[in-house]
């Protein structure tokens, strides 16, 4: 794929939206209600985007009635008044022809794909009715939640109105959690979302398989290359040389798995040649000698052996962040979910940032803070008779939010109680989830599966009510209140209508509880008297949030030298180089390296990661997204090709070691990767057939995750521990 100018991808967009109209696949329903005449002239609408789960505030222009663009907000913080090519690309998602239009229910098999259309109502009776059986049968609790951003706010309202505690987004034991649990053990603090690191003013940037540029978080981006332009230096160890590689003083192609290795080695050229912050360490550290102890050991030649790189290599790096510390910035990632020591890898992450003094300083992680907006003064929920389901007796100490396959792992064994029925919302967990196996024998145990989502996803397809939702860019949502530089208020609100009988998650949680007899929970009549009330009991404007999308805080002070007071909720109230929490719960103190385990002889482990143009495996079916990248490539090294002979545009098949077989998927060969390892971006290989732009093409990455490792320490699912060879397709 070409890289594309912001000014031509807006061109473009815009064309394809015209072109789809002018060739009839988009009805007029798309575009207005029947019987009611479109807008004349041109109107401003602002939101915030929902095409990831960065949320930057967006302004959206409508012109003679029809969505036409939409650019970044200039006063969000966020955004900066830029998007990246998904949010430009973001009105493809009311366009796009494979919508759900219309409540579903089934009427054959879990999984065959077999409906009836129906009313709001009838679906909604259908939940209640089943809802209640359950209740009766198994307890409320027997009811769970799977849900990704904000919106599912007021589902996980009305699920705790009807007395579940158990609902939990694939955010945490999937993504970030082990990198979140790390920060905290060591910092006594986490690093947010958006993450608190300070890069636009980092003089050196040190990214460990963190594909920015690739990976597109908007502010991060925008950030890196303002940092760039200033000449910072970045370091990047990855077993692939990605976009970020191509920006790097250094590049380090570190052999998959091996990252702690490589981690305790810079930590050791640190500490041996007293290039760490001294006087921060003495300062905020608590158990330095103990830490000194454990990575005595742990030298850059015994890391090379182990990373495949040259000890000279590591001892170069360590010496070049330490020249511009404390402004220098080992980034903590976001999916870190890899190898299944992940927990303590971002730990080492966070004690090399501590060596460094980074944390709390400019150029590093600084404090962010948030608008006091007062919560809704709901009616208490009712008393919980179960705890929850997902991590009985505490099975891994150290998990601080509720673990999605623990939630699996109850609907399979009916322990510690039965689960009973699913809700998920705005979450492929098909794909979402390692081991579709597993996820499948957990929906045929449950008694009710509902999906709430936008597109016919494959989840949809196994559902028992499939419920349609309007798009961000039809609907009102839940505030944005994110910790950040600058605190703020955000507001989504619809710019154009709903093209068929989609209803915004508010309106289904609302109607629910009201066919649960929980309506009094609920003792607003609109969304935008919940949302006025919030606004106004703050002391500000609703009338304000409305037209500028943004109502900004005062600045706060980010960073100890401007005055932040450095405050480490952790036991000893420093920075716990050595932890005792961690050696009391029988784990290790200072994280320890072990060799990653091998694949079959003749095996690639397997890689993947994301695409700037598309958000997991939400967006494929934006026509306008489609466009720009419409399936997915295996990057294998050059010399592997040439000795399969294989070349770039072959298509094969992956084939992991339990036997699973992908979809075809064309080669990249390239120098760009090690010869030990294949990689392909997440998303993409299409099962569910209402999926018709995108059904079948390139290979699922999910597919072939069919084992998996569990953090000990937070539950967290390890996918980069599974191995593939690769056949012609025929």
């Amino acid at each position: 794929m070409h890289a594309l100018s912001r000014r031509r991808f807006l061109k473009i967009s815009a064309g394809s939206v015209a072109a789809l109209g002018a060739s009839g696949v988009i009805s007029s329903g798309f575009v207005r209600r029947a019987g009611v005449a479109a807008d004349s002239g041109t109107r401003t609408v602002p939101t915030f985007c929902d095409i990831c789960f960065w949320k930057c505030g967006a302004i959206a222009t409508v012109r003679d009635g029809q969505l036409w663009k939409i650019e970044g907000n200039p006063l969000d913080p966020l955004s900066r008044g830029r998007l990246c090519p998904r949010g430009t690309g973001g009105v493809g998602a009311h366009w796009d022809r494979d919508r759900l239009r219309t409540p579903l229910l089934r009427v054959s098999e879990r999984g065959e794909d077999q409906w009836k259309a129906v009313t709001w109502d009838e679906a909604l009776d259908h939940i209640a009715s089943r809802m209640k059986k359950i209740k009766t049968e198994h307890g409320p609790e027997s009811v769970a939640l799977f849900s990704h951003g904000i919106g599912g706010t007021f589902l996980k309202h009305t699920l705790r109105a009807f007395g579940s505690p158990n609902s939990a987004a694939p955010s945490f034991a999937q993504c970030r959690g082990p990198r979140d649990t790390g920060f905290e053990l060591t910092f006594g603090d986490g690093l947010g979302s958006p993450e608190r690191t300070d890069i636009e003013n980092a003089r050196c940037l040190v990214l460990i398989g963190s594909h920015l540029g690739e990976n597109m978080h908007n502010t991060q981006v925008q950030e890196f290359a303002t940092a760039v332009q200033r000449n910072a230096t970045v370091i990047v160890a990855d077993p692939r040389f990605s976009v970020a590689a191509s920006k790097a003083k250094h590049y380090l192609p570190v052999k998959p798995g091996t990252d702690l290795a490589l981690l305790l080695g810079w930590m050791h050229v640190l500490v041996s040649e007293r290039l760490y912050d001294t006087d921060y360490v003495e300062a905020y550290g608590h158990g330095f000698e103990e830490f000194c102890a454990e990575i005595a050991a742990c030298t850059p030649e015994w890391a090379a052996a182990e990373t495949g790189l040259s000890a000279e290599s590591i001892r170069e790096t360590a010496r070049e962040m330490a020249r511009h510390r404390p402004a220098t910035l080992v980034h903590p990632g976001r999916r870190v979910n890899w190898y299944g020591n992940d927990a303590q890898r971002s730990r080492a992450i966070a004690l090399i940032n501590a060596l460094l003094g980074s944390w709390g300083r400019k150029g590093g992680f600084y404090t962010p803070s948030i608008l006091s907006v007062p919560d809704y003064p709901y009616p208490p929920y009712p008393e919980v008779a179960k705890a929850k389901v997902d991590n009985p007796n505490k099975r891994y100490p150290f998990a601080k939010d509720s673990l999605t396959t623990g939630i699996r792992e109850a609907t399979i064994t009916g322990q510690p109680y039965p689960i009973k029925g699913w809700f998920v919302y705005a979450t492929n967990l098909i794909n979402a989830l390692p081991n579709q196996e597993e996820t499948i024998r957990a929906i045929q145990n449950l008694d009710l599966l509902v999906v709430i989502d936008v597109v016919p996803s494959e989840i949809a397809g196994w559902a028992d009510v499939v419920l349609p939702e309007s798009t961000y860019l039809e609907r009102f949502e839940e505030l944005h209140l994110g910790p950040f530089k600058q605190p703020f208020v955000g507001i989504r609100q619809p710019v154009v209508d709903a093209p068929h009988d989609q209803k915004p998650n508010w309106w289904i949680a609302k109607r629910l509880a009201e066919k649960l007899d929980l309506g009094h929970f609920y003792p607003w009549d609109d969304i935008e008297d919940y949302l006025r009330w919030r606004v106004e009991d703050a002391g500000l404007s609703y009338a304000e949030l409305k037209q500028k999308g943004i109502i900004l805080g005062d600045m706060e002070p980010l960073y100890f030298e401007d005055g932040v007071p450095p405050e480490f909720d952790t036991p000893s109230g420093k920075i716990e180089f050595y932890s005792e929490q961690l050696a009391e719960a029988g784990f290790d103190p200072v994280p320890r390296y072990t060799p990653p385990e091998e694949g079959p002889p003749g095996s690639f482990r397997l890689l993947f990661g994301r695409a700037p143009v598309h958000t997991f495996s939400r967006t494929q079916s934006n026509p306008l997204l489609n466009e720009m990248m419409d399936e997915n490539e295996l990057w294998l090294n050059a010399a592997v090709a040439r000795q399969l002979q294989l070349k770039s545009g072959d298509r094969v098949r992956l084939r992991n070691q339990d036997g699973v077989t992908s979809n075809g998927i064309r080669v990249k060969a390239t120098n760009r990767i090690r010869p030990d390892c294949v990689y392909m971006v997440h998303g993409f290989g299409h099962t569910a057939k209402g999926l018709r732009q995108t059904f079948g093409k390139g290979a699922s990455t999910a597919q072939m995750v069919t084992r998996y490792k569990v953090d000990p320490l937070m539950g967290g699912t390890a996918v980069n521990v599974n191995f593939v060879t690769l056949e012609t397709e025929n």
